[in-house]
């Protein structure tokens, strides 16, 4: 996948049990996604969010010219030293508040 690619891992499944929230979940099946800005989207239940794991996936997906935007997850940590180094962190906290929270 060429172009401007969003990364993003998720849990999804049964509901959330008290105290095992994120990635301590049980019963829930961790996905990793790629979206493509023009709504290709591929995504892969994966045993893990390791940066091994992740980087398989973008090596088999992403082209290195790619711009790559993710969250801060450290799984993301190394794709600079894989040949990404288009790769953008973006503040999910900042960006789900309200515009007028930001101004």
């Amino acid at each position: 996948m060429p172009g401007n690619i969003e990364l993003n891992e998720s849990y999804f499944g049964a509901r959330r049990v008290r105290r095992k929230p994120g990635r301590r979940a049980y019963g829930k099946n961790l996905m990793s996604g790629l979206l493509k800005r023009d709504n290709k989207v591929y995504a892969e239940i994966v045993p893990d969010c390791k940066s091994k794991t992740l980087q398989d996936i973008i090596r088999g997906m992403v082209s290195a010219e790619s711009f790559i935007y993710t969250d801060g997850w450290r799984g993301y940590d190394r794709l600079v030293d894989i040949g990404y180094d288009k790769h953008f962190r973006i503040n999910m906290v900042i960006m789900s508040l309200p515009i007028n929270k930001l101004i």
